[in-house]
């Protein structure tokens, strides 16, 4: 397959366009790898997909490890932001993948999508939650998919946590207050954040074959890439926290965004990665 843009332009489900927030989606997939995959093996398939649709792909973590689970497969991963589909362009030559991806750039809250074909797996994974109309998305995943296609929807429960509970010391509890201020906005922004897509899915014409959730809890002694993933994260819980948080708070939150500084969180020893990936499985008639 080629590697394709079109004219479209989006913003609600690209994730940003900035380098950071590429850096982060690298690093989710990075350390989340293990989990990803565990989600492909568990998907209630008949048969292994030939054509599948990656919606919102980000830099690819989904696009690759379909790639890897179904060796026979070619992937079209659609996103709004031209830098992360540059990014997973370069990834898929890079693993001689090029000949099996065709990226698409498409703003999916618009009222027709482009031609993406007849999938027989549509993927959509932490992306739902962003749409304007989910509704709309889900009714025209449904009507694109081949008959039989399995629709899966990947979401997690909301930012991963990273610090100890009595962290930083002189501010323990920081990251839980950080969160309360940014789910706020979260709430009234993006509402279906944390939803049950089990009803929205079978209002869409879908069967739900299933539910998986899955439990992160990654040491952070296991993967030199959590300490980074936690900078990046947390620098952007900052920007959107910033406003709500009390003056101590957010002194002490950039002692640990400071990587200059021996308070930094890239030289904690007790990091983890924290939180809830839950996946649903939906087939078209």
């Amino acid at each position: 397959m080629t590697h394709t843009h079109t004219s479209h332009h989006g913003h609600h489900q690209q994730r940003g366009t900035d380098s950071g927030q590429a850096e982060i989606l690298d690093l989710d997939a990075e350390v989340l790898a293990e989990h990803i995959a565990a989600i492909t093996e568990w998907l209630p398939l008949k048969t292994g997909p030939h054509q599948i649709l990656d919606l919102a792909s980000g830099t690819g973590a989904g696009t690759f490890a379909l790639l890897d689970r179904f060796p026979e497969a070619h992937v079209i991963a659609v996103d709004a932001s031209p830098g992360h589909l540059q990014r997973l362009w370069e990834k898929a030559c890079a693993r001689g993948d090029d000949d099996r991806v065709r990226t698409v750039q498409a703003d999916l809250d618009d009222v027709t999508w482009p031609d993406l074909g007849t999938p027989d797996l549509v993927w959509a994974s932490a992306s739902m939650h962003h749409m304007a109309d989910p509704d709309h998305a889900l009714r025209t995943v449904h009507d694109l998919l081949a008959p039989g296609g399995l629709f899966a929807v990947v979401e997690l429960a909301g930012f991963p946590r990273f610090l100890p509970e009595t962290a930083p010391e002189d501010r323990p509890g920081l990251e839980e207050r950080a969160h309360a201020v940014t789910d706020r906005f979260h709430a009234e922004h993006v509402p279906h954040r944390g939803a049950d897509w089990g009803p929205m899915l079978s209002a869409a014409g879908f069967t739900v074959e299933g539910d998986l959730t899955l439990a992160v809890d990654i040491d952070g002694s296991r993967n030199t890439a959590i300490g980074r993933y936690a900078l990046s994260a947390l620098r952007r819980i900052r920007s959107a926290a910033a406003a709500g948080l009390a003056a101590e708070d957010l002194a002490a939150l950039d002692r640990l965004l400071d990587t200059s500084s021996p308070h930094s969180i890239l030289h904690r020893d007790d990091l983890a990665v924290r939180t809830e990936r839950t996946v649903w499985a939906a087939r078209r008639n």
